[in-house]
C-alpha cells in the first residue's frame, strides 16, 4: 500500500539535509544519558508537509522587549559579569531568518539553576531566574542581556563538570521547526572532558563557541560575545541529540 502526497505538498520545497558530521549522534557512550534515550531501531524519515513550513507561528505581541533582559525585573542586579550576546540567526544559504523567536536559559554566576533538581550547594541568586527570549529583527539579528553563568558539576562521570554555558532553542520559521543546541564561551579549560561538547563532531565543534566582540561591547557596562546560529547547510550550527 502506497500513500499518496497531494500535489500541493509534492511541491513543496525539500530541508536540505546537513552534512555527515555537523551534529553529534543519537548514542555517545560518554555521554552517558544518551545510552538510556537512544533509539535502538534506526528512526523513520518522514517527508515535509505544509505542517513543516505554514506554522503556527509565535505572534510579535507576547514577546516584549524586557523579555531580552535577564538582569531586569528584581530589586537588584543579579550577582556576577554582565554581559550582551548577540548574533544572527541564518539560513544554509546565508539568508536573513527575521521575525523568529529565539529563546534561551542558563545557569546564574555561581553555576546553578533556578529549578527544584538542581541542589548543588551554590547559591541561588533571588535577582536571577536565567530565563530569556526574543524575536529575530529584519536581518535576523538578536541580543540578551545577561550574566556569564558559571561551571557546574553533574554526576556524568568521575570530577564531571559542565563548562559554562547558555542554552538555544530556535523556532525556525515555526514551532515545528525548534531546534536546541548550547553557547560555549572562548578558552574554557573544561572542554576536553566534556562529552556533551565532545559529542559533536570535531570540525563542526567551534561553531558552538562564541567569539568576544569588542565592538558590540558597551563601555562600562557589559563585555559582548557575538553567537551567529546557522540552520541547515555546511556550516549549520550543531544541535541538541534529543532534537526532533
Amino acid at each position: 500500500m502506497s500513500m499518496s502526497i497531494p500535489p500541493a505538498e509534492a511541491a513543496l520545497p525539500r530541508f536540505r539535509r546537513d552534512p555527515a558530521g555537523t551534529h553529534p549522534p543519537l548514542l555517545s557512550p560518554d555521554y552517558r544519558s544518551t545510552r538510556l534515550r537512544a533509539p535502538l531501531k534506526a528512526p523513520v524519515d518522514l517527508p515535509q508537509r505544509m505542517t513543516e513550513v505554514t506554522g503556527p507561528v509565535f505572534g510579535d505581541g507576547l514577546v516584549h522587549a524586557d523579555d531580552a533582559d535577564l538582569t531586569r525585573g528584581y530589586a537588584e542586579e543579579p550577582a556576577g559579569q554582565r554581559i550582551i550576546v548577540c548574533g544572527r540567526l541564518i539560513d544554509g544559504d546565508g539568508r536573513p531568518i527575521p521575525r523568529s523567536l529565539v529563546e534561551i536559559w542558563q545557569a546564574n554566576a555561581a553555576g546553578r539553576y533556578r529549578h527544584d533538581r538542581d541542589n548543588w550547594p551554590a547559591p541561588l541568586d533571588p535577582n536571577f531566574d536565567g530565563m530569556g527570549r526574543t524575536l529575530t529583527d529584519d536581518e535576523g539579528r538578536y541580543a540578551f542581556t545577561t550574566v556569564k553563568p558559571g561551571a557546574y558539576p553533574w554526576k556524568n562521570h568521575h570530577n564531571a563538570w559542565r563548562p559554562a554555558h547558555i542554552h538555544f532553542s530556535l523556532c525556525g520559521r515555526s514551532f515545528t521547526q525548534r531546534l536546541v543546541t548550547q553557547m560555549y564561551f572562548p578558552d574554557d579549560p573544561l572542554f576536553g572532558q566534556d562529552p556533551i561538547f565532545n559529542s559533536v563532531p570535531q570540525a563542526a565543534r567551534n561553531r558552538m563557541i562564541a567569539a568576544f566582540s569588542l565592538t558590540d561591547t558597551r563601555p562600562d557596562w557589559a563585555l559582548a560575545f557575538n553567537f551567529d546560529i546557522v540552520l541547515r547547510g555546511s556550516e549549520a550550527t550543531p544541535f541538541d541529540p534529543e532534537r526532533s
